[in-house]
């Protein structure tokens, strides 16, 4: 039984597993123990069994895990068991960098455009995903279907597309622009700022060093 309320940072961990799982199928692993997972991942085996708990119960003692079964579980426990749409919304260098990336696909994450407002970017293709003018972005969530957007806009223009993605449907959005987005309740926001997780980096080496 699925727990509720459960952290993020453990559903992160989850989406790690799921990746790494992915991976160890691919070779023909069949049964895999916590061991195996957590030494290779580099977390204790405890957090793993931990983890695993919040969504039920999983595998033998003694035995291991049936990785394909694993996979099909916590797939539909995350809801990545069916494709999920996704758009790109600001082409610059992060944008491209984020349509190219492959790990979307292993948790069926399917781009299926970009948008930008330079006229100079739209009209071409990242790696087969079209760029289209940031105008027809309403209209193309409608038609698609799409719920998901990462946002790579700058920082003075970020909250106001950021609104027109929800009134068009977007229910979640990764957003990369260094601000606070204000938007309604039910509207899932992930934000990611690199110069932050940097600093974070050269304070834990600050310390290590003293």
């Amino acid at each position: 039984m699925v727990k509720n309320n459960i952290p993020i940072e453990t559903i992160k961990r989850t989406v790690t597993y799921l990746r790494y799982l992915e991976r160890e199928k691919q070779k023909g692993v069949r049964i895999i123990s916590s061991r195996n997972i957590t030494y290779l991942l580099n977390i204790p085996p405890a957090q793993f069994r931990k983890d695993l708990s919040f969504f039920g119960e999983f595998g033998k003692r003694g035995v291991g895990y049936n990785v394909e079964i694993l996979i099909t579980t916590l797939k539909e426990l995350l809801g990545l068991d069916k494709k999920i749409k996704a758009i790109v919304v600001g082409a610059g260098r992060l944008g491209t960098a984020l349509v190219q990336y492959p790990g979307f696909l292993e948790i069926n994450v399917e781009i299926v455009g970009a948008f930008d407002n330079d006229i100079r970017k739209i009209g071409r293709s990242i790696k087969g995903i079209y760029i289209y003018n940031i105008k027809d972005v309403k209209k193309f969530i409608m038609k698609n279907k799409v719920k998901i957007a990462l946002l790579c806009v700058p920082a003075d223009s970020a909250q106001s597309v950021a609104n027109t993605l929800v009134e068009a449907g977007i229910k979640s959005i990764l957003n990369f622009a260094p601000v606070v987005l204000i938007l309604p309740e039910g509207i899932n926001i992930a934000n990611v700022d690199m110069a932050s997780e940097i600093g974070s980096i050269i304070y834990r080496m600050k310390e290590i060093s003293q």
